[in-house]
């Protein structure tokens, strides 16, 4: 080595608090920067709290006979899926010099044009950054929410600043990675999530699932959150907890959403949250305005074996038209049950889950046009873009789908400047104050984006 520490080393653990095992580099060598004072450990618990998702609840800690210190350790039950913190096991953070890297020029390459709503957002977003400020981009769904970032990013890797987009779900990832890789060519985007080969890269730019976020640890200069509302993000205090603490003291915060949540809402209005709105799409056309369509008791239908009248209608008049579509069911339990009598009207129509293994295969085939119709869970409700399509849901009125999930499930519907328009029904068997309020929310923002001149149609 040329100097007196390792710069793999360097690189791998700066901005990051991990356990000794999650460390690919020799005993040896991590003691050796310890006693230099170029790595520090900490305690993995401290005071029935974990040091590393912030767990405080008594019930999600549990105790066991440790080969390591030969007594009883507790450790954390929150994060164990991403190895076990316990009472005897220090996170290691480095904290010697941090690792130089020089961004020549505007590293941004992308030919495209923001429309009024998007530049508006994209001047508050650059503002925010060179600030170190907080701020919402409340958008609506298929605005164009990405290309807002562009300018905002650029800026701030002009600036050598670090940046993460923080995202709930995998899919999300592997859909942003490349197209932020695209835009930025000359820097090497690291995508985060469970069993990601990125895990080990230094970047300046980084696409994560916020669970990934429990291992990093004042890594962020600019930290931004996409879908803020989304689960499970919005439920567990441990991930808003670990996006603190990935985060830079002095650090710009960007939250994204269609669907900030009444609290949010209210902030908003009452000038208590500095937030902007993107209230039409990129391409000018208005939302599409969900159809309530009453189907009946379609739960006893479906136990009898068969498919509600008005459902099956709609979908036997995509399978006629070549119009691809997604169809939304509440549960998984229901959608298994459901799909061999969809598949009897086609056979190429397929279903896919949070679980279902084949995940990613199935979404990829629905992308490239090999699936006429795909069954799913609001696992699909967001962070995903199928050109043109039409949209059901089975049982708008159950209470698995929120105000948020229904304009989220809308907001899949004319996403492209191709295929601006397309239908979004909902099927229920009696209607609800969520359905009320998604249907209220989407007609708003158009109203919104038709008075500022923001769509043309």
């Amino acid at each position: 080595m040329t100097t007196t520490y390792s710069p793999e080393l360097q690189l791998f653990l700066t901005g990051r608090s991990l356990l000794q095992t999650e460390i690919p580099y020799p005993e040896e060598l991590i003691q050796h920067h310890l006693e230099k004072g170029y790595i520090t450990s900490s305690p993995g618990l401290t005071k029935q709290t974990c040091e590393r998702c912030g767990n405080t609840a008594a019930h999600r800690f549990a105790s066991f006979p440790c080969a390591n210190c030969q007594k009883s350790c507790t450790y954390c039950r929150n994060c164990i899926m991403m190895g076990r913190v316990s009472t005897c096991t220090p996170l290691y953070t480095w904290i010697g010099p941090a690792p130089p890297f020089k961004i020549k020029g505007s590293p941004l390459v992308w030919e495209g044009s923001l429309s009024p709503g998007q530049q508006t957002a994209s001047e508050k977003v650059k503002a925010a950054i060179q600030t170190k400020s907080e701020i919402l981009i409340w958008a609506v769904c298929g605005a164009g929410k990405t290309e807002v970032l562009f300018e905002g990013i650029n800026e701030a890797l002009k600036q050598n600043l670090r940046i993460c987009i923080a995202t709930p779900r995998t899919d999300v990832v592997l859909e942003l990675a490349p197209r932020l890789q695209k835009v930025f060519p000359s820097i090497q985007v690291a995508a985060l999530y469970g069993g990601s080969e990125d895990r080990h890269i230094f970047s300046p730019l980084t696409i994560s699932t916020t669970h990934q976020l429990f291992r990093f640890n004042k890594a962020f200069d600019v930290i931004i959150v996409d879908e803020v509302d989304a689960f499970p993000y919005s439920y567990d205090k441990t991930l808003q907890f670990a996006t603190k603490k990935a985060t830079k003291k002095s650090a710009a915060t960007i939250y994204l959403t269609a669907t900030p949540n009444e609290k949010w809402q209210a902030e908003c209005k009452n000038g208590k949250r500095p937030y902007v709105t993107i209230p039409a799409r990129f391409h000018r056309h208005p939302l599409p305005i969900p159809e309530f369509t009453w189907c009946g008791n379609w739960k006893k239908a479906f136990e009898k074996g068969k498919i509600p009248s008005p459902i099956e209608k709609w979908t036997q008049e995509r399978l006629r038209q070549g119009k691809q579509a997604l169809i939304f069911l509440p549960n998984i339990k229901l959608m298994k049950k459901t799909a061999p009598y969809f598949q009897k009207l086609h056979t190429g129509i397929d279903s896919v889950h949070a679980e279902d293994p084949d995940r990613k295969a199935k979404v990829e085939k629905m992308r490239k046009k090999e699936t006429p119709i795909l069954l799913t869970t609001t696992i699909l409700e967001r962070g995903v873009t199928f050109p043109n399509i039409d949209v059901a849901v089975i049982g708008a009125e159950d209470g698995i789908f929120t105000e948020s999930a229904l304009v989220q499930i809308s907001g899949r519907v004319g996403r492209s400047a191709q295929h601006p328009n397309g239908t979004i029904t909902f099927f229920h068997y009696g209607r609800t104050k969520a359905m009320n309020k998604a249907y209220s929310h989407i007609t708003q923002m158009n109203k919104e984006a038709n008075e500022r001149g923001l769509i043309d149609a």
